[in-house]
């Protein structure tokens, strides 16, 4: 009964103390500070398990077929994606750079998340992160998923490849 009582106390204590860090203005919101290390992990550790329980849509087309990888990277560079990610031998925009969290490297995410999960975070977009929600604006989900099967291609993509793929018509 002892241990229940301190564990209690003991919350209701690190409850307090969340409460006057994030509340009395200890928690610094400026863009150039870096989140404190339990504040980082827990806004992954939130945004993950998010994407994990929402990503449910499976893809309405084939999304093998090299034209339609093709035009997920021409989309890709058409809807902005490029600015913020980068891309085979393109360098993101300058402004990425002050953005928190950092824009993650996408050929490192595709190979943790799988299509359904990608799909999710273009079309629904990511909290307090900047990216957005491609499916408010009106993209189509066909294209989104275009991008999804352009984005799960991203670690074996050559430079010549996404170049090539990009270029004006």
């Amino acid at each position: 009964m002892r241990f229940l009582a301190l564990v209690g106390v003991l919350a209701i204590g690190v409850a307090i103390g969340a409460i006057i860090f994030f509340f009395g203005g200890y928690y610094n919101a400026a863009g150039i500070e870096e989140d404190p290390g339990v504040v980082a992990w827990a806004l992954a550790a939130v945004r993950a398990a998010s994407i994990d329980r929402h990503a449910s849509d499976h893809p309405p087309i084939s999304l093998d077929d090299p034209a339609t990888v093709q035009a997920g990277a021409r989309a890709f560079v058409a809807r902005g994606c490029v600015n913020c990610h980068g891309g085979p031998g393109v360098a993101w925009a300058k402004f990425a750079e002050g953005m928190r969290p950092f824009p993650p490297v996408l050929k490192d995410i595709a190979k943790e998340r799988d299509l359904p999960q990608l799909f999710w975070v273009a079309k629904n977009g990511v909290k307090m992160t900047g990216m957005p929600s491609f499916g408010s604006i009106g993209v189509p989900d066909q294209e989104i998923w275009m991008i999804a099967a352009f984005v799960k291609k991203l670690p074996t993509l050559s430079e010549a490849d996404f170049k090539a793929w990009t270029a004006a018509p």
